[in-house]
């Protein structure tokens, strides 16, 4: 059975106490309120996986607190329970949205038992809104044999539970590519959990990491649960490790080593089972080496490393990401869809795209808002301005399409091949895809491998 967290409302200080005691003995989080108008303050600041409610209260009872919270879109699930029970109030409080009504004396079975139906139905409630905020916005585009090898690596470690270490640099996709592991792995229906270490501030990665109780610190009016204990039996991806204060690092390593984790003034530890992904665009073996991060949280976390491409590496996935991009925005703004020429296609291809795939999506945003019928070189250049300079004069080679040695010597003969080609046919399109026994389409698509522009080609023979 998962943990849950829960919130008793009760008058009676027995019933709060043998509930709370049953509850915390099953594993789980009990706090407990002895009036509706507190409960609801309590449901305000805190998200509750489940509401035990008595009924009958002195005051606002158990159905005017139901009221209330959904009054409030408060969508926790609530179970209320009565010694009073009769078919009006039951009916009345399935009107008012109760999950479940019980009858007291309560059965400690029946209850664990209605604590599992909560969770289930608060985690297919959150799956779903997961799955609507993310229609059409996380899935990885690529068509390359450079995306190719690093999708094989995600398959790779996704079947276990191997601690993946994601580098690359920033607007890459890293954390796409944690989800797409978990997404792929057994921990799939559990939750995935992210923090990113450089975009909190230090003094509020730990309570955010931990959790806290209530009054451990000033202004802890409630307990927090931290991102670990949220990622239980999911994944916790921790993105800009490397810009985690080395105090937290220990902290981190004894979560890793003994699967438990104690909020800040906590007095026992939780048992906790997360899988953990890092990533980071810094060099962590170097960090080491300066003593700026632990060498044995390293050697826990860094046990299978991958490292994401920069656009500039995969220009061969540019058309299906701008097409994709393209989709995605026009469907968001209720826009008429638009197609891109080849020479706009060649143009974003030869942009540097220091911002990687983060900065193309934007720059693909801005050239659809200035675009008529169809985007062209001219809507490119005019949308993106001074930094539409090619990769070239920008003074970067063309990356070769695959990675090492081999494959760029190889690219670097293709490419002086096809350029000799285009001189000897006088830049003629058709007549030089013939000579190197290539179909037209085939040879632009090489082109834009090579970082060739085609932009002052010959008359082909089809213009006359």
């Amino acid at each position: 059975m998962s943990r849950a967290d829960i919130l008793i409302v009760d008058d009676e200080a027995n019933t709060l106490a043998s509930l709370s005691r049953a509850f915390r003995l099953a594993g789980h989080d009990a706090t407990v309120c002895d009036n509706a108008v507190r409960a609801l303050e309590l449901a305000k600041q805190h998200p509750f996986d489940l509401i035990l409610s008595d009924v009958v209260m002195p005051g606002r009872d158990g159905l005017a607190l139901l009221e209330d919270l959904r009054t409030m879109d408060i969508m926790v699930p609530v179970v209320v329970m009565s010694g009073q029970a009769h078919i009006q109030m039951a009916v009345r409080a399935t009107q008012l949205g109760a999950m479940d009504f019980l009858e007291k004396p309560l059965s400690t079975e029946k209850l664990l038992l209605t604590v599992e139906n909560a969770l289930k139905l608060r985690r297919l409630e959150s799956e779903n809104r997961e799955l609507r905020r993310r229609v059409g916005k996380h899935e990885v585009v690529w068509t390359g044999e450079t995306m190719r090898r690093v999708m094989a690596q995600l398959d790779r470690v996704a079947a276990g539970e191997t601690r993946v270490c994601i580098y690359g640099e920033t607007g890459t996709g890293k954390e796409l590519a944690a989800r797409t592991i978990h997404e792929k792995s057994s921990r799939a229906s559990g939750p995935f959990v992210t923090l990113n270490c450089a975009a909190i501030p230090s003094e509020l990665i730990e309570s955010e990491l931990f959790g806290h109780e209530k009054g451990s610190f000033t202004g802890a009016t409630q307990r927090h649960i931290g991102k670990v204990e949220q990622a239980h039996r999911g994944t916790l991806f921790l993105d800009e490790l490397g810009d985690m204060p080395l105090a937290l690092q220990t902290r981190l390593l004894r979560v890793l080593e003994e699967s438990e984790v104690e909020r800040i003034g906590g007095n026992r530890p939780v048992a906790v089972d997360v899988r953990v992904l890092v990533a980071t665009h810094r060099n962590l073996e170097e960090m080491v080496e300066a003593g700026s991060f632990r060498r044995d949280l390293y050697h826990r976390v860094v046990v299978f490393p991958i490292t994401l491409p920069p656009l500039r590496a995969r220009r061969e996935d540019i058309p299906a990401l701008v097409e994709y991009f393209a989709q995605q925005i026009c469907a968001q703004n209720g826009w008429k869809s638009m197609s891109f020429t080849f020479e706009a296609m060649e143009a974003l291809q030869q942009l540097p795209w220091k911002g990687n795939i983060r900065e193309l999506r934007n720059a693909v945003e801005r050239v659809l808002l200035m675009a008529g019928e169809s985007v062209d070189r001219a809507t490119v250049e005019a949308a993106l301005g001074s930094s539409s300079r090619s990769a070239e004069s920008a003074g970067e080679k063309p990356v070769a399409v695959g990675e090492g040695p081999l494959a760029a010597r190889v690219a670097e003969f293709e490419r002086a091949a096809v350029l000799a080609e285009l001189e000897r046919n006088q830049r003629h399109v058709t007549n030089t895809a013939k000579a190197l026994g290539l179909e037209r389409s085939h040879f632009y698509k090489k082109c834009q491998q090579l970082g060739i522009s085609l932009n002052q080609v010959g008359k082909d023979a089809s213009q006359g």
